[in-house]
């Protein structure tokens, strides 16, 4: 019983890893930037994200790479970085809101805003964490 209870403890410590809060996806084309940003959803500016299916873009201080997608899922929210995600940062490389999706100028890739995800593509869009508090929404890593 006690070899198990060690063996089990010790499981159990080894799963654990650091979170020091930023992404590590191993994605080479986007690097990793501390994100912690608070918007009040009774703003004009966020009005579209009462509705499912709705998107806004963030910019500025705290919004990530290349600013901020966040949309409505219907259930939730969820939060990506506008950085294309397979391609080098360059002038092309912001992508734009196309109804629940995100496309790449660059390829013309497009990206789930659901998922972040797009078909055949390696990386998937930089995810991240929302939280609702009352009537704002925290977007962090």
């Amino acid at each position: 019983m006690k070899k198990f209870l060690m063996v089990t403890l010790f499981g159990m410590l080894s799963a654990c890893n650091k979170d020091d809060g930023m992404v590590n996806d191993n994605n080479p084309y986007l690097p990793s930037y501390s994100v912690n940003k608070t918007i009040n959803l009774g703003l004009p500016a966020y009005s579209n994200l009462q509705f499912a299916g709705n998107s806004v873009f963030i910019s500025g201080a705290d919004a990530g790479i290349r600013g901020i997608i966040v949309f409505n899922t219907g259930s939730g929210f969820t939060a990506f970085d506008a950085a294309c995600p397979n391609q080098a940062l360059s002038s092309c490389s912001t992508m734009q809101i196309n109804g629940a999706m995100a496309v790449c100028p660059c390829d013309d890739k497009q990206y789930s805003l659901f998922y972040g995800t797009s078909q055949g593509m390696p990386y998937p869009m930089r995810r991240y964490n929302v939280e609702v508090n009352g009537n704002s929404l925290t977007i962090f890593n």
